[in-house]
């Protein structure tokens, strides 16, 4: 099938492959990536380079190198597949207004920034046919599962108030997948709210009661927050459902959530690179989407590693977005594909994550209480600073951070680190901190033991 036949094509096609299949899930994924790789050899000079050497008929993508963030970003002219496309004019006419927010640039491809779990700021576009996977596909896979009779109800008795729990003031893709359902229509326009978690937290929970949201979705930490808050009667909210991305949900996250809200809580495993990469199934696993994303689990020298090992990372590659292809891409994530097949009897692999993880920072305030910051929003002050490429932020002590920094060539560390530490001033003094002495690394940025890039942590 041809990913140009229409959203009712491809949910039809993502109905027929969990019916069909690991046979014909696998016949799907060699001929889209064989024609995948066929564009994107003919349509970016940097894979046509990258490829020279590589067997003209691709049938394994153990055939092919693999990529990372940093090196494609320095050819992002080249990678992206639309001539018309810079990285300086969407940089400059684009990403830089903020009322552009949820459009499409040019008119056709849908542009989000994110960071990710390796440090490095990306500029991600994603053409017509990538999105319309992603919403066929999480209608289809996830018809059952992501809310249920009981929750449809519930919405319709009280009224559809969707918060998304984000950060704002970027490009980001929660905030623009967000904007972009507002533009689309006027219910959602009404229903639909980005509450920024940058905002102190008691403007939040104002805000936050007087839209009464029954849905809120967004990251983990954010919600976490949001439970002490509603425990201490400052947050008075009725949700029906939560649902959480961006960093690990831990079990003991998921029920104290709960507990608090009143609501079921559900988690999903996807990034910007690849939005519709897993599905959950009734069990409450998370299925890879095989017939649109290839997902491998490999060492440190990207080797492949079996089921029921944990990985160094993750190789994927997006089957469907053309204008930007991410072929075994290093996504950066720790996973563990199942052993066996999941009781529910998808024939789907079956992968358990242990991903990115958000703990919440508690730093002083002048009367001596404690003040919670979330650590995407303390790295999202860092990061949207010019001339950061990579930084790391450890909280030191109640009144004190270390900041590690990389910064883009031709980029004075000493201006950047200048105006990191004033961002960062007016940040926790906004948050209602007191002092938080920032001290500046010489070291750079650098993984953990493990291997795994961590951008915000607490010593």
């Amino acid at each position: 099938m041809h990913v140009g036949s229409g959203l009712v094509g491809i949910a039809w096609d993502a109905w027929l492959a969990e019916r069909a299949g690991a046979d014909a899930i696998a016949r799907r994924q060699r001929a889209r990536l064989a024609g995948l790789v066929e564009f994107a050899r003919s349509a970016s000079p940097y894979y046509r380079r990258l490829y020279r050497d590589v067997p003209e008929s691709v049938t394994d993508p153990r055939q092919l190198p693999p990529v990372g963030k940093r090196d494609l970003m320095e050819h992002f002219d080249e990678w992206v597949t639309d001539p018309h496309i810079t990285l300086a004019t969407l940089k400059s006419d684009f990403l830089s207004d903020l009322s552009q927010l949820g459009s499409l640039y040019r008119g056709q491809y849908l542009v989000v920034t994110t960071s990710g779990s390796t440090g490095e700021p990306a500029v991600l576009v994603h053409d017509r046919n990538s999105w319309a996977v992603v919403s066929a596909v999480v209608r289809v896979r996830e018809r059952r599962t992501l809310i249920k009779v009981a929750e449809v109800r519930a919405l319709l008795r009280h009224g559809l108030r969707a918060a998304a729990l984000i950060a704002g003031g970027g490009h980001f893709a929660g905030v623009v997948m967000t904007e972009n359902a507002r533009r689309r229509s006027r219910f959602a326009a009404r229903r639909l709210r980005v509450f920024s978690v940058l905002r102190p937290l008691p403007e939040l929970v104002e805000e936050l009661n007087a839209f009464n949201p029954t849905v809120l979705y967004g990251y983990p930490s954010a919600m976490l927050q949001l439970a002490a808050e509603q425990k201490a009667g400052r947050l008075r909210i009725r949700p029906v459902l939560a649902l959480s991305s961006g960093e690990n949900l831990s079990v003991n996250g998921r029920a104290e959530i709960e507990s608090a809200l009143g609501c079921r809580v559900t988690d999903r495993y996807l990034s910007s690179e690849v939005p519709a990469l897993t599905s959950r199934c009734r069990n409450g696993a998370f299925h890879v989407n095989a017939d649109w994303y290839i997902f491998e689990p490999v060492d440190e020298r990207y080797r492949p590693v079996p089921a029921g090992v944990i990985s160094h990372t993750v190789l994927v590659t997006n089957l469907v977005n053309r204008v930007q292809p991410f072929i075994r891409y290093d996504l950066g994530d720790r996973v563990e594909l199942a052993v066996d097949r999941c009781p529910c009897g998808s024939a789907f692999p079956t992968v358990r994550v242990e991903g990115r993880t958000g703990e919440v920072l508690s730093f002083r305030a002048p009367d001596g209480h404690a003040v919670t910051v979330l650590p995407l929003a303390l790295g999202t002050v860092i990061e949207e600073t010019v001339g950061v490429r990579r930084f790391q932020a450890i909280r030191t002590g109640p009144g004190s951070l270390t900041v590690r920094l990389e910064v883009w060539p031709g980029a004075v560390l000493a201006e950047v680190r200048r105006a990191v530490g004033e961002r960062l001033d007016e940040f926790f003094a906004a948050q209602g901190a007191g002092a938080v002495a920032v001290e500046h690394s010489d070291e750079l940025p650098r993984p953990d033991p493990s291997g795994k890039f961590r951008q915000v942590w607490s010593a």
